[in-house]
């Protein structure tokens, strides 16, 4: 029984994506052949209203097919008029619907760094990339050191997206370990952390740097599976346990803005003091469950 709501779960994705993937990329032709930042930026926010409706319309069907048993906390003062950046641990590809399901419409359209080759899913790749969403090349410290050409493409995708977030809200949302988390991966990174991968730092760097002063605070989000193990299948299948989401809202502190992360070693050095204190805390949080 279980298989076979799995198998309706995605066909009921395909058909969401079907009924508003269209209509979002006949806009992004559109938005293609629009003269004028103004006007572009207009479109843009059509584009938006469609990709809202998409997922709105997701969780409608999962809220009642598929009822997640989910625990969410959320701090008040939550406003769809400010920006946001949203900072949370990776379990599984669940934990997006995880999150639309506390944030939905509770704050901006939401932004995701997404690894390049996400674009190539069909309707959807080309969807995110019409919405304006980065995309990243996973790449090592060494890799970086070897290719400073494509690790500059990677901060100029999140400025691009950091300028358009000073012409309208949005919320941006970092999964910082930058991949799921696995035990296989934990070992082979011989993390500190005992239930977390290691954090990177950079994007969130990046962000805090050139938005800070734009941004209504940081959610600190941590997500806790019952399951040890838990997967998207098993998520559609509606075999997933119960999923809790803790979130606090932390403020932009003053020395963010305007820092260089990049070439400041001081800069750099805060920053990762900061970032690791936060994944400690959020290590603690998690042991707790």
């Amino acid at each position: 029984m279980s298989t076979l709501r799995g198998i309706v779960s995605l066909l009921l994705l395909t058909l969401t994506t079907l009924l508003w993937g269209l209509p979002l990329l006949l806009m992004t032709v559109v938005k293609l052949i629009t003269p004028g930042h103004r006007l572009r930026l207009a479109v843009l926010r059509v584009l938006n209203a469609i990709a809202l409706n998409w997922i709105g319309l997701n969780l409608w069907w999962m809220r009642h097919w598929l009822k997640p048993r989910l625990e969410i906390e959320l701090p008040e003062g939550l406003s769809r008029q400010h920006g946001w950046l949203v900072l949370s641990n990776h379990r599984s590809w669940t934990d997006i619907f995880v999150l639309f399901f506390a944030l939905h419409r509770r704050i901006p359209m939401p932004r995701f760094f997404l690894k390049r080759q996400l674009i190539w899913i069909p309707i959807v790749g080309l969807a995110w990339w019409a919405l304006e969403f980065p995309f990243m090349r996973r790449m090592t410290a060494a890799q970086r050191a070897r290719h400073p050409h494509l690790a500059r493409r990677d901060q100029q995708a999140t400025e691009r997206m950091c300028q358009r977030a000073r012409e309208m809200p949005i919320a941006i949302f970092n999964f910082v370990e930058g991949t799921r988390f696995t035990p296989a991966k934990h070992a082979a990174q011989d993390s500190p952390y005992r239930q977390l991968l290691k954090p990177r730092a950079g994007g969130v760097a990046q962000v805090l740097n050139l938005l800070g002063d734009q941004l209504a605070g940081i959610l600190d989000v941590t997500l806790h599976y019952d399951n040890p193990r838990p997967t998207f299948w098993g998520y559609l299948c509606g075999r997933e346990e119960r999923i809790v989401m803790h979130t606090r809202l932390m403020p932009v502190e003053d020395w963010m803005p305007g820092g260089n992360y990049q070439d400041n070693a001081s800069d750099k050095e805060r920053f990762h003091t900061w970032i690791n204190a936060l994944w400690h805390q959020k290590d603690d949080r998690l042991s707790r469950f």
